[in-house]
């Protein structure tokens, strides 16, 4: 996707002959180069991982290289092709990016694995499904990020709010009553498009559907109009401009500047808080997304990496036990502790349970989705029509108009000459 909640890296393995061989317990050692994207891991995380691999896998040795997320696409494309030299055997991608590398029969389809080895119905969806094509399975979670609600420890005691709310009521009410004070109770900006996705998702409506092949815009359903509906309210108990998203201005700005009680974003973004107001160091909170019922966060757009394997690789297998250990619980939660991001699986939230905003992004994982599961939503994004039909229904134009137009503009681009 062209926009990530964190900066993501790109990981690849390369198995190829022109890589030479070294000595090892069994005569030769195969080089497997990586490749990883600025920020994705540690250099200690990568050092360790490496040693890790190498000794259990006497007949292998990693080439980590880190490469830059500006232009990685084309690059990838040319690996995936065979045409970039010395190519990677695994690459980590954006999750919402495999449609786009999984055309053309590029990719080594990971079904199997996935199904025998891999656990894969503890795999967090917003990772697993935007992996998927015709119900097999490319793209290989590896970790994740998401939105989660920072807030004010201080202004909700000063309210009387005495526990995070856990249902959309609880927190429109909430809101109201923090919404005091010269306080905005939230700041919520007109165009965040992620957020509303999420109360879209959670009325059981899309952004878009398929149907016979064809995809088409479907904000104007009922469904998606209740979602519309929520955001709306919630927001009219800030000052959020209603004409543009959470950078403009930069929403960590607006909360540092001590007049806010709540923000939607992901947990690190508290750090560019209290660079900016470090008096709020021990001020700030979390809590996950509010949900319809307390029993069930809300849904919340999940971005983060998949790993995948081109099929041009020299050693399937060799590839295969990359993605294997990097997407194991071992490294897997090692890197969610090491970084702060939320692991794979379900079921491996409890490793970040000790890190109160990492925690409650991993229980708003558990129901995260992705942006519709298609190579052309990249053009939907470019000039995103979902941004300026907030604004209308938020300045007070017919909901049911506004989001037909921004359906028919959204099926143009997935489907010209239907929109």
């Amino acid at each position: 996707m062209r926009r990530r909640l964190l900066a993501l890296v790109c990981a690849s393995a390369s198995l190829t002959s022109a890589c030479g061989v070294l000595p090892g317990s069994d005569g030769e050692r195969h080089t497997v180069t990586v490749w990883v994207m600025q920020n994705s891991a540690s250099q200690d995380f990568l050092d360790r991982f490496k040693k890790d691999f190498e000794s259990s896998h006497d007949d292998l040795r990693l080439d980590i290289r880190v490469q830059q997320w500006t232009g990685i696409g084309p690059k990838v494309q040319a690996a995936l092709s065979g045409k970039a030299a010395d190519g990677p055997d695994v690459i980590e991608v954006g999750n919402t990016q495999v449609a786009q590398y999984v055309q053309d029969g590029r990719l080594t389809n990971l079904t199997l694995e996935s199904m025998r080895d891999w656990r894969m119905q503890d795999w967090l969806p917003g990772l697993a499904e935007p992996g998927q094509d015709n119900s097999a399975q490319y793209g290989i979670p590896w970790y994740a990020a998401n939105r989660v609600v920072i807030y004010r420890k201080d202004l909700f005691e000063k309210a009387g709010v005495t526990n995070p709310p856990r249902t959309r009521d609880e927190w429109l009410a909430a809101t109201e009553k923090l919404n005091s004070d010269g306080n905005q109770g939230i700041y919520l900006a007109g165009q965040d498009w992620y957020t509303l996705s999420g109360f879209i998702w959670d009325e059981g409506g899309e952004l878009a559907k398929q149907s016979g092949g064809v995809w088409k815009g479907t904000l104007d359903t009922p469904a998606a109009l209740r979602g519309m509906d929520f955001y709306r309210r919630l927001q009219a108990l800030g000052d959020g401009p209603a004409g543009a998203d959470e950078e403009h201005p930069p929403q960590a700005g607006v909360f540092a500047g001590g007049k806010v009680a709540q923000i939607v974003a992901p947990p690190g973004l508290a750090q560019a808080i209290i660079q900016k107001n470090p008096a709020l160091k021990d001020q700030l909170g979390f809590f996950p997304v509010p949900g319809k019922t307390a029993e069930r966060p809300g849904s919340v757009f999940t971005g983060g990496s998949d790993l995948i394997v081109p099929r041009n690789t020299d050693d399937r297998d060799a590839a295969v036990a990359v993605v294997a250990a990097l997407t194991g619980a071992k490294w897997d939660t090692d890197l969610a502790r090491t970084m702060n991001y939320v692991p794979n699986k379900t079921n491996l939230a409890s490793a970040v349970a000790d890190e109160e905003g990492v925690a409650a992004m991993a229980a708003g994982a558990a129901h995260g989705r992705a942006t519709p599961n298609t190579s052309l939503w990249a053009a939907v994004e470019a000039d995103n029509p979902i941004k300026p039909y907030m604004t209308k229904v938020l300045s007070g134009d017919d909901p049911q108009t506004a989001a037909r137009r921004a359906s028919q503009r959204i099926t143009e681009e997935l489907a010209p000459g239907l929109g």
